[in-house]
């Protein structure tokens, strides 16, 4: 486990961008935190330290955004409005699941008893107004993704 502060949306994508730069196909991105935690901003870069342009926005009403790349695709799925296992089936959520995606998923606590066992968690909280407390859990290499601002 690992956990950093970031003090603005900037040092939220920066730190993002070092997890990017560490997933590989499969590696699925469990997110947790509230409305305006910043989950699409750390997604942004993620984007970006996979290769992909950061042009990244918010999957609410889409339910999914795809970022290809030249090797790693990004799906970018919101599960606010799915609430079990039948309805997440209807999303094609495990179609997207294969050695050449990536994949984050905003209100995973909404499918956290249908996710795979080997995700990895990123847990953002509020503590200022762009103050962010950024946890990752689930996997050894994101244990020293950071350097800045930890307790």
């Amino acid at each position: 486990m690992f956990n950093i502060m970031t003090r603005s949306p900037e040092e939220t994508i920066a730190f993002a961008e070092k997890i990017g730069k560490l997933l590989r196909g499969g590696d699925i991105i469990a997110y947790r935190g509230g409305l305006g935690a910043g989950k699409t901003t750390f997604t942004r870069g993620i984007a970006v330290g996979m290769g992909l342009p950061d042009e990244v926005s918010s999957p609410t009403f889409a339910l999914v955004n795809e970022y290809r790349g030249k090797e790693l695709t990004l799906y970018h799925f919101d599960m606010y409005r799915i609430m079990n296992a039948e309805s997440l089936e209807t999303t094609g959520f495990y179609d997207y699941i294969s050695d050449d995606s990536v994949i984050v998923c905003e209100w995973s606590e909404n499918i956290a008893d249908c996710l795979p066992e080997n995700i990895i968690t990123v847990t953002i909280e509020a503590a200022e107004e762009n103050v962010r407390k950024i946890t990752v859990e689930g996997d050894e290499r994101f244990d020293t993704a950071g350097d800045r601002h930890v307790w």
